[in-house]
Order: C-alpha cells, then structure tokens, then sequence
C-alpha cells in the first residue's frame, strides 16, 4: 500500500509493506512496516537511486521533517530519500505494553528477540526486492542505525551500492561490558566538562536531588521523582545543544512558594520530554542487546556500573550524572515499563543471541563506506570505532573533534557532503 502527498515543498509517498515477523517462518506472523520516501519536485519523475536511513536507537521511528533541510537536502539532490521506520517502531506495527499485554512474559520475550539489527536488514532487503528490484542501494546511518549499516553489509552487500555512517561505528566482537567499561569513562569526562562549564549547576542539582529524597515529588507522567531518575539527563550532556537544554531546565526546577520550596511544574513537564523510556519501550529492552553475541548481556551497565562508585549518589557529595545505559530498575520504575519487567529480566538472561558479523564477509567487504567518527562522541567509544574501521574494506572515515553524537541533526547537510566526498574521492575542506 502507498498513498501520496506533498508538505515541506517535498514529494512525500508513505508506504507500508507486510512482511515476516519471523523470516525463518515467511507464512507465520506478519507484521507491518513503514517507510516515508522523499523526493525533490524537481526531480519528480527521474530514475533516481534510492538513500535509506537507519534511524538511531533502537526503538525510535525515522525523523519526521519539517522542512528541505539538513542532512535531507543534501540527500536530495541525487537521491529519492526512504525513511524506514524500524520494526518496532514509528508505524511499523509500533511495540508498547499495550500491543504485548495479550502475551505472557516468555511470550513477550520470544516475540521480541525478533527486533534486532538482523531482521531490520532482512525487513530492508524485502522491501528493496519491491521498490528496487534491479537496483542496489545506498544507504545511511546514525548511531545504532550505523550498526544496522554494519549489519547489512555483513549479511546482504548485494542489494548495497554504497553507505554511509554517522557516530554509529561499533565493536565487531567485544562484550557488553566492555563497551560500558569504556563509555563510563566518557560519561565521567562529559560530567567534568559539564560542571566546568556552569560553575553553579553542581549546587542546583545537589538542591533538587536533596528535596525530592525528602519529598515526594512526582512527574508529569505520574511517577515519582528518583535521584536515579534524575541522573539520566545525562543521556543529553553527549549532545549538542545538550548541556545548555539540561542547565536551563536545572535552573529553574525549583521555587519558592508561600507552602515553601517547591519543583516547578514547569520542570516536571519539561523533564519527561528530555526522557523517552514510557514511549519508547524498545530502546529499554533491548538496548544492551545490539552488543550481545553467543553471549547474554545480564544487566550489564547496571554490573559495570559497580566499578565506578562515583555515580552513587550521596548527600555531601558531588552528584554525577549517568548516560546512554539501561537499568533493571527502569522496569519498576516507569510506568509503561513495569508490565514489562519479566520480559526485560528474559532478555537480560538470554544467552543464545545469535552472531551480528560476519567478520570475513567485513574484511572483504568491496561495497564503499564513508564514515563520521566523532572523536569526543560519549554513546560510541571512538577507540572501538577506529578498530573496526581495520577489520572493514573498503572503509574511509572522517575523524572529528567539531560534533557531539547528534551531528547529522546539527550540521548533516555538510556531514553527509563531506561523506559522499569521501565515497566519490572527492577532497572536501
């Protein structure tokens, strides 16, 4: 099915497809996914190649433009642009506690361990096999979307011509734990620089943590207020325009009233923005999983978290904020994740992921690759980057100190430039 409008000055044409919740069983489940294909007035009606973006995650749909800009308008000018909503997400058959809770914990677990980086490829060469049937096709990813990159180039570089990578480039072989060994150490940097950069920032938090220990402060969506909770703002001081976001929020979270100090609603609001765990359950249940092969994750940036204390918040001492990690008490917790927490503890536990890479069909990968490795990047460890990078052909990156994680959001039109430079080996300054 495919409808057709026009916003943005853009061509728009949604499509939805039907395909195998489970490929290995092609007559059993279907499930619906959904792509938003972009193309330029101007060249309406012209061959052009395919771009698909992966979005970053996992568990988050394909951007949804406003305008002819960024990255996107880049894109355009020699691409149709495909905007694929992973499965999972967006509108593709969307995954919340409503759409499992007529699934007992095992079967939950089961139904999700089919949401992997491997069935979005296979969900992407399906879908290449109706809009580009004779063609490969390029594509683009940013953050866990540069995972999935990685993937597709592994199990299928037939349907690729070429790709692009952006903050996504990740450890072909290293554990879980490994990689929250290494990006604790690039929350503690970023928490220096944070609390460098506005001298009375550690004094507002130490005040709002200290009055929601010993009141019952509850947020907009309900749930009451944790010092825990409130450390995982931190998931945006890796950004840019971050640290200024999460500052101007801390400045005002508290006000005096006529009842006495108070949180703000105005913060309570705003703080379930900065947040997307009720909303966004995927990237909360399997987040740890992207890194598990032959292995199971159990918990693990909740067991490395034990080797940096730091992060125990106590009265008296500096407060710290954590980062991209997933935690067993987010399914206590939150809402929308409680009727989860079995499920989650299942997914934790499963030790018979099955391998992400072929290491062999990478190292003689002749598809071209250009990537974007953000060298001060707090989600992706830019040693295990530069590591791969070895153990992939056809691979060119760019390193760069200029962007924080969320680059392509910021300057993509000139990133994406820089890239497809690369690819073409054209030297861009």
């Amino acid at each position: 099915m495919k409808s057709d409008l026009t916003f943005a000055g853009l061509k728009a044409i949604k499509h939805s497809f039907t395909l195998p919740l489970d490929y290995s069983q092609p007559n059993g489940q279907q499930i619906t996914v959904f792509a938003r294909e972009l193309v330029s007035p101007k060249n309406q009606g012209k061959p052009l190649p395919y771009l698909v973006f992966f979005q970053g995650g996992p568990g988050f749909g394909a951007v949804r433009p406003a305008a002819n800009g960024g990255w996107i308008k880049r894109a355009l000018k020699e691409f149709r642009v495909l905007l694929l909503d992973q499965r999972g997400t967006g509108l593709s058959t969307p995954v919340s506690y409503l759409s499992l809770e007529h699934l007992n914990s095992e079967q939950q677990a089961e139904y999700l361990t089919h949401f992997r980086a491997d069935n979005i490829i296979k969900d992407a060469e399906a879908i290449r096999a109706k809009l580009s049937p004779n063609e490969p096709w390029s594509i683009l990813g940013q953050s866990f979307g540069g995972f999935c990159v990685l993937k597709y180039l592994s199990d299928a570089p037939q349907g690729l011509s070429e790709a692009y990578i952006t903050g996504g480039i990740p450890s072909l072989t290293r554990h879980s734990d490994e990689v929250y060994q290494a990006t604790y150490k690039r929350v503690l940097a970023k928490n220096q620089d944070f609390f460098s950069r506005f001298s009375d920032a550690q004094d507002l938090i130490n005040q709002l943590a200290e009055h929601i220990s010993n009141n019952v402060v509850r947020i907009a969506t309900g749930e009451r207020l944790t010092v825990e909770m409130l450390q995982l703002l931190g998931i945006n001081i890796g950004m840019e325009q971050g640290p200024e976001s999460v500052y101007y929020l801390l400045e005002q979270a508290l006000i005096e009233t006529e009842s006495g100090i108070q949180v703000n609603p105005l913060f309570l609001a705003q703080f379930c923005q900065l947040l997307d765990f009720n909303t966004n359950p995927i990237f909360a249940l399997l987040h740890e999983s992207i890194y598990c092969q032959n292995a199971g994750s159990n918990w693990s940036a909740q067991r490395v978290r034990g080797q940096y204390s730091e992060f125990n918040y106590e009265s008296g001492k500096p407060f710290l904020f954590t980062g991209e990690m997933v935690y067993p008490w987010f399914f206590e917790q939150f809402t929308n994740l409680k009727p989860l927490k079995h499920a989650a503890n299942l997914l934790a536990e499963k030790s018979d992921w099955s391998p992400l890479y072929d290491l062999d069909t990478l190292a003689n990968n002749q598809v071209p690759v250009a990537a974007a490795i953000y060298s001060e990047d707090m989600f992706v460890e830019m040693n295990y980057s530069l590591e791969t990078t070895k153990q992939v052909g056809s691979l060119k990156y760019w390193l760069t100190s200029e962007y924080e994680h969320n680059g392509i959001r910021m300057d993509g039109e000139h990133i994406l430039d820089k890239l497809i430079g690369l690819n073409r080996g054209v030297i861009l300054r």
